[in-house]
């Protein structure tokens, strides 16, 4: 016989096992019956199956277990040398066993002294001892007869010596005392500023004498506590950026479930993050844009994003939110390539159910039924949160400070980082200690936003995702438009066309009274004659004191719009001062011009005057800090059309206004030369 006998795959006739706390003997078999004896000679019948599944059953003859596979993976984490001298042993062992070695042919003759037939398996025991004495082995009988035991039980891997397999501790001999005050250490100092290791070997010396008592447990050297340090802080950035360290340091502590959707829209998750990357906002001025986004789950595609200056506002999530739910339009300059024809989503069959899609992009439109957010106020305002009720789609907060419940949004600005901003001129690197020593702003606001949306269809939405398998086909990586096509059979397409008014819906609201002369919001008074059956008359909306529902475009405050609540109609309002401003003007520069006059000790509710000194930001743009407030208003304002340059700046420029004749004349200001030191050291 030959083979390795290491699974007992059956029951036989005289094994002993041990039953309801008796021992049996098993003396005979019928099928699935097996008939047991016990010590006093009680004989029964029990079903295999009973048997096996039966509380307290176990093997005890030569103390071998129930059948069990040996672990084969574990050999391969033998050393050669002690693997070697396993299989050694296994020939050995067969031979004592079965006669003949395991690598011998069935052919092959017994050797005399390990004949079955001839002898008993303690004399085969005995000289099997005596060969391996002979060639050098210090063994004995009972070593041969305990590896015997050990190969029929575990196989080869019985044979190997474990003391050459232990697993070494991460912190070697070190004291477990230290090892724990280590480990307390690094993890009182995840939210501290970086230190050095030898301020950490300074606290755990301290924090050993105060639990310990002073010289109890003595320091390893030097040398050695840094390298136990570097053992117990790897990974955990205990000397590196703290933003990673406390990043790490919030990871939750239970097993980590990625989060998973089955079908487009099921979850979108969104979000705002600066953009590593210089724009300019208007002529020279220069700035990091902000960028929102919303993230398929199920697909990885990115079904909007704004690109707007610092400062996003909930309208802006709103935008972004009437942008998911529009197909994306296919710009002149793009190549046919990038439209939805050419891709594998079945245009033909959508374009039946929206003639939009006749010239959209290569980008599907996902209607999010789930909206996942942090606790950031543009997201938590109530305009987002209304549009979103308003729209039928429910918002779903993460946990505070737990980036891992929106990971894949995080992970999409990372991978727009590196497969976009850092090819782009301007691109300042992800903090300062990466940014090149000369970072010059070349792109605008809106060719930048013009190349984002490009790169999402031409890039993101093609490129394969490690991310994105299907069950049926695991090697291959699928693109987020494959992954579209390939769900969109299962969930259908619902377009949801958005009109002006439902963009009126998005837009913040305030309630006001609309009075003789209109209605005032910030100081700013806006009129319109179709307003005259409202004045003075309540709304009818008892919740708000009679009060009119009246929304406002934050980029653009030259007119609101107010709801009828009689007919539902929205009425236009434009601002009374909106003549004396050239161009549009936002919140912000609203604010701005009331905080200059403010510091001329001017009053800041006079309109006119304000009206004046925001005419005055957007014509003076060259000439201090106000220049980003113009920026900011046209960026915002103009979002998809290149900023042209502006008109040279005129030589003499008004500083203030004559009080003597009442602002009607302009003080004399004389033009200084500008000092050049090469110019006037070259005169010397």
């Amino acid at each position: 016989m030959t083979g390795r006998p290491v699974l007992r795959a059956a029951l036989r006739v005289g094994d002993r096992l041990r039953l309801d706390d008796q021992l049996h003997t098993v003396v005979g078999l019928s099928g699935t019956t097996v008939r047991l004896v016990d010590e006093a000679g009680t004989a029964s019948l029990i079903l295999l199956a009973h048997l096996l599944a039966a509380d307290g059953f176990e093997f005890v003859d030569q103390g071998e277990g129930p059948p069990r596979m040996p672990p084969f993976a574990l050999l391969d984490v033998v050393p050669k040398q002690e693997a070697d001298r396993a299989a050694a042993w296994e020939r050995h062992v067969t031979e004592v066993e079965f006669g003949r070695p395991v690598d011998a042919s069935a052919d092959t003759a017994p050797r005399p002294e390990y004949d079955p037939a001839a002898r008993t398996l303690q004399e085969r025991e005995t000289a099997k001892a005596a060969e391996l004495s002979a060639l050098g082995w210090k063994v004995s009988a009972v070593t041969v007869r305990r590896m015997r035991k050990r190969y029929r039980e575990q196989g080869l891997w019985g044979l190997v010596d474990h003391r050459k397999t232990r697993l070494s501790s991460p912190t070697g001999r070190a004291d477990e005392r230290v090892v724990s005050a280590v480990a307390e250490v690094l993890a009182a100092q995840a939210d501290e500023s970086t230190g050095t290791r030898g301020r950490l070997r300074r606290r755990v010396e301290a924090l050993l004498a105060e639990k310990h008592g002073p010289s109890v447990v003595p320091l390893p050297s030097k040398s050695a506590f840094y390298r136990l340090v570097e053992v117990m802080s790897e990974g955990t950035h205990a000397f590196g950026e703290a933003t990673s360290r406390r990043s790490q340091a919030r990871r939750p502590q239970g097993v980590f479930t990625p989060s998973a959707a089955c079908r487009p829209g099921e979850m979108v998750q969104i979000d705002t993050t600066p953009l590593d990357v210089m724009v300019v906002l208007d002529d020279g001025v220069t700035g990091r844009a902000e960028l929102t986004i919303g993230v398929d789950l199920a697909t990885r595609t990115i079904c909007a994003a704004v690109l707007r200056p610092a400062g996003t506002k909930a309208v802006d999530a709103s935008l972004l939110l009437a942008k998911m739910l529009v197909p994306e339009p296919m710009r002149p300059s793009w190549a046919d390539a990038l439209a939805l024809s050419a891709t594998l989503i079945p245009h033909a069959r959508l374009l039946g159910v929206d003639a939009r899609l006749e010239r959209a992009a290569a980008k599907p439109v996902i209607v999010p039924e789930t909206i996942g957010i942090d606790h950031g106020k543009v997201f938590v305002s109530e305009t987002f949160v209304s549009a979103c009720r308003s729209l039928g789609i429910s918002v779903q907060p993460s946990r505070p400070a737990t980036p891992t419940d929106k990971g894949v949004v995080e992970r999409t600005f990372s991978s727009i980082n590196t497969l976009f901003c850092q090819h782009v001129a301007g691109y300042t690197g992800s903090n300062v200690t990466r940014r090149g020593a000369q970072i010059e702003a070349v792109w605008t606001l809106a060719e930048l936003d013009d190349l984002l949306q490009e790169w999402i269809v031409a890039c993101w939405q093609q490129r394969p995702h490690e991310g994105l398998r299907s069950p049926f086909l695991p090697r291959r990586a699928m693109s987020p438009n494959d992954a579209y096509a390939l769900l969109v059979s299962r969930t259908g397409y619902l377009p949801l066309p958005l009109s002006g008014e439902d963009y009126l819906e998005l837009l913040p609201v305030v309630w006001r009274s609309v009075n003789d002369y209109g209605i005032r919001i910030d100081h700013r008074t806006y009129n319109s004659g179709e307003l005259s059956p409202l004045r003075r008359r309540p709304s009818g909306v008892d919740t708000k004191g009679g009060l009119w529902e009246v929304h406002y475009d934050p980029y653009d405050l030259a007119q609101v719009w107010v709801r009828d609540a009689r007919t539902g109609q929205w009425i236009t309002a434009h601002w009374t001062h909106r003549h004396l401003v050239s161009a549009p003007f936002a919140d912000f520069t609203w604010r701005r011009a009331r905080e200059l006059l403010s510091l001329r000790a001017m009053d800041g509710t006079d309109q006119a005057a304000i009206a004046a000194v925001v005419e005055q930001l957007l014509t003076r743009a060259e000439s201090g800090p106000d220049r980003r407030i113009a920026a900011r208003t046209r960026a915002a304002l103009e979002p998809a059309r290149p900023v042209s340059a502006l008109p040279p700046s005129p030589s003499v420029e008004p500083d203030c206004e004559d009080e003597d004749t009442g602002g009607d004349s302009q003080s004399t200001v004389i033009p200084f030369g500008v000092f050049d030191a090469f110019t006037d050291g070259s005169r010397l």
